[in-house]
């Protein structure tokens, strides 16, 4: 049992690692753009690339990899994660660095369907959406963690310093794959045309929605987080730095209620779900200007984010349990697509109407959100009743 545990938890760091390459490179993008001498928004590319080559790869790739040694797989994409970024490193040219990203972005959505897979398969049924959530810690910590420290370590050693380290944390990650995960078979292979079968099934596109709608809640508001606290709560940087260690120190306890709400009532969390993180909205609206009650609010908020990642998560991965290679690629996808249209949508209610009221289109897309999780539930409960009919008869 412990060595399962060291297993899980050796998956989540790796999962670190990804993301920690991905969105660690948003607190340095100032010194890149100095350093190479282009304006802020070619900086920018860094990471817009980096998500849509995510966007792109995420249906596809894990299929592509389904028949591979879970283990193999895993140590492919951690190995190619750290030769890019020692690349990076002593990139000269802005070219070639934006190439060492985005070649490891396509591999991006296979790490993370094989370790979810992977972690699941250590397991019962009934304890997969716990083990998930362990994993999850990884892209909470990379989320949050992951940036201040890259931008620290930016400031005092140097930028190639900073890039040191997405290189070192995929480094030490690889080699604990390496020793401590054991070889993991794919022991009943399905065929491409099996997995993109679950694509006809109108549940796995009633998901797909909902999983772009959750993540556009969330990242419509998210990605301007920085932006409220300093035009609406008026907080200073080294407050909102602050801010967000506790967004993600809440969000880790996020992780740990989701496995346990999700593996115990998995539908009633994912209705109610909209209706609490509405409230903490209305309330960041309301109370945006006082910043004692913020903190509490944000304490919440990071909680009500990392339960969202799980819920998208679960929601896509049980519609297809069939295909669970190609449900986490699916989800990877379609959260990033989220990611997307989250912040672009986010973005014009700041420029037509003001950044306070940016919390309105995260209530707009939980509102739509209810609606397809609430159709979702109910097939589902109506597929039940037939199946209890049946055994009945």
């Amino acid at each position: 049992m412990k060595h399962k545990t060291l297993i899980i938890y050796i998956l989540a760091f790796g999962v670190f690692g990804i993301i920690n390459t991905e969105m660690g490179v948003i607190g340095i993008l100032p010194q890149i753009a100095e350093q190479f001498n282009i304006s802020a928004s070619q900086a920018g590319l860094l990471v817009s690339l980096f998500a849509l080559a995510v966007a792109v790869a995420g249906p596809i790739m894990p299929l592509l990899f389904s028949g591979i040694n879970r283990k193999t797989a895993m140590l492919l994409v951690i190995g190619i994660f750290v030769i890019t970024n020692v690349i990076s490193v002593f990139a000269t040219d802005f070219t070639i660095l934006l190439i060492a990203r985005i070649i490891p972005a396509f591999l991006h959505p296979v790490f993370f369907a094989v370790a979810f897979v992977a972690a699941a398969n250590t397991v019962s049924k009934e304890q997969v959406a716990k083990v998930n959530a362990k994993v999850f810690m990884g892209v909470t910590a990379g989320m949050v963690i992951g940036t201040p420290i890259t931008s620290f370590i930016a400031d005092v050693v140097s930028l190639e310093g900073s890039m040191w380290f997405f290189a070192i944390v995929n480094a030490i990650a690889f080699l604990a794959i390496l020793i401590y995960v054991p070889s993991m078979p794919v022991k009943e292979r399905l065929s491409y045309g099996e997995q993109l079968s679950i694509l006809k099934k109108p549940l796995v596109w009633l998901s797909i929605v909902t999983v772009v709608l959750i993540n556009s809640a969330m990242y419509a508001v998210y990605s301007f987080f920085a932006e409220y606290l300093d035009a609406v709560t008026h907080m200073t940087g080294k407050q909102i730095s602050l801010m967000l260690v506790l967004f993600g120190i809440t969000g880790i306890i996020g992780n740990l209620l989701a496995g346990r709400s999700l593996s115990n009532k998995a539908i009633p969390t994912a209705l109610v779900y909209p209706f609490i993180f509405g409230a903490i909205y209305l309330l960041v609206y309301f109370l945006g200007n006082f910043p004692v009650p913020m903190m509490i609010l944000i304490a919440v908020w990071g909680v009500l984010f990392t339960l969202g990642l799980n819920i998208s998560q679960y929601w896509i991965t049980s519609a297809a349990p069939e295909a669970p290679d190609f449900a986490n690629g699916l989800f990877v996808a379609f959260a990033n697509l989220g990611i997307t249209v989250g912040t672009f949508i986010g973005g014009m209610f700041i420029s037509n109407l003001g950044t306070q009221y940016v919390v309105w289109s995260g209530i707009l897309f939980l509102v739509l959100s209810f609606l397809t999780i609430a159709m979702r539930a109910s097939i589902y409960h109506s597929t039940n009743m037939k199946s209890k009919l049946n055994k009945v008869a």
